[in-house]
C-alpha cells in the first residue's frame, strides 16, 4: 500500500500551518497513527500533509486553578508518564495507559485522536465524561467548544474550513469527586466495542453519564443522576435515549455503563488535591 503523491510540510509556526490550511488541499499531522493509515489506503488524498507534532503552540500545557489546559500535540504517552499534569486523580494517566500499544502511544497525540474523532477511540468517550473544552484557531480568530459539541458524528467535527484544534481544557474534579469508566476490547490493542464513563462531582455541581463506540459521536445522557442514584438502570436509559436500537445491540453498552457506574460508586473519593480520602 502506497499513499498518492503529496507535498510534505514541516511548519515552524502556528501561523504557516493555518496558511497552509486555507488552501483547503492540506491534512494536518501529528502522530500520524490514523493519518498514515488512511493515506496508504488512499482513503485520502491530500495535495500535502502539515506536520505540526513538535509547534511549540500546540505543545503548550496550562494550568490555572479550575483547569489543564493540554497542547494537541502532547501525546498518549506523556499523558500516561506523567510528564504533563493531570488535572484529574490519575483519571487521565489510567485512560492514556490503555490506549492500543506502547509504540502507538508513543506518537499518538491527544488532539490528533479527537480531531480524527474515530467512534471507538478513548479519548473521545472520557474527555466527553469529564466536561473537556476544544480550544480552536481559525482565520476568524480563537473559540471553544465543549467536548460533546465539538464531535459531531463518526470522523466528524466542528472543525471549520483553516481551524486547528490547537489544546483541549480538561477542567479539576472537586473534593470527592468520584469517576468510573469502562470500555469492552476483544483484546489488548483493538478499538473498544463499547465504552462508557460516570462521572459524580457534586462539588462541581458536574455529573455525567456517557456512552461511546457507538459508531457516532459519544451519546450524553439526559439526567444523569437518575442512573447514579438507582431511579432508572442503565438498560432503562440507554434504551430511552436510543429507541431506534434493538436490545441486543446494547447488551455491550449497557454492560459497559453499568461496570463504570460500578466503578464510580466503589472509588474512593478524592480531596481537592486529588489525594484518596
Amino acid at each position: 500500500m502506497k499513499p498518492s503523491p503529496f507535498d510534505y510540510l514541516a511548519v515552524p509556526r502556528l501561523d504557516e500551518a493555518k496558511a497552509a490550511l486555507s488552501a483547503g488541499t492540506a491534512k494536518l499531522m501529528a502522530g500520524n497513527q490514523s493519518l498514515g493509515p488512511m493515506l496508504n489506503l488512499r482513503l485520502t488524498r491530500p495535495a500535502a500533509v502539515v506536520d505540526v507534532s513538535l509547534l511549540p503552540e500546540l505543545r503548550a500545557v496550562q494550568e490555572d486553578a479550575d483547569w489543564v489546559r493540554l497542547g494537541a500535540a502532547v501525546t498518549h504517552a506523556e499523558i500516561e508518564d506523567g510528564e504533563v499534569p493531570d488535572p484529574t486523580p490519575g483519571w487521565l494517566q489510567a485512560a492514556a495507559g490503555n490506549i492500543a500499544h506502547r509504540a502507538v502511544r508513543n506518537r499518538g497525540t491527544l488532539g490528533g485522536s479527537l480531531a480524527h474523532a474515530d467512534p471507538a477511540a478513548d479519548w473521545c468517550i472520557v474527555m466527553t465524561g469529564l466536561f473537556a473544552t476544544a480550544v480552536i484557531e481559525g482565520p476568524e480568530g480563537p473559540r471553544r467548544v465543549a467536548l460533546e459539541d465539538f464531535l459531531t458524528g463518526p470522523f466528524a467535527t466542528a472543525l471549520r474550513p483553516g481551524e486547528i484544534l490547537r489544546a483541549v481544557e480538561v477542567p479539576r474534579p472537586g473534593e470527592g469527586a468520584r469517576w468510573g469508566y469502562w470500555k469492552f476490547a476483544r483484546q489488548v490493542g483493538e478499538f473498544a466495542k463499547a465504552s462508557a464513563v460516570v462521572l459524580i462531582d457534586p462539588a462541581r455541581g458536574r455529573s455525567r453519564c456517557a456512552v461511546g463506540a457507538l459508531g457516532r459521536q459519544p451519546l450524553v445522557l439526559p439526567d444523569p443522576d437518575s442512573v447514579i442514584e438507582g431511579r432508572r438502570s442503565p438498560a432503562e436509559a440507554l434504551r430511552a435515549s436510543l429507541p431506534e436500537s434493538p436490545p441486543a445491540d446494547l447488551a455491550l453498552h449497557v454492560a459497559a455503563l453499568a461496570r463504570a457506574l460500578a466503578q464510580a460508586k466503589e472509588e474512593a473519593p478524592t480531596d481537592a488535591r486529588g489525594d484518596r480520602t
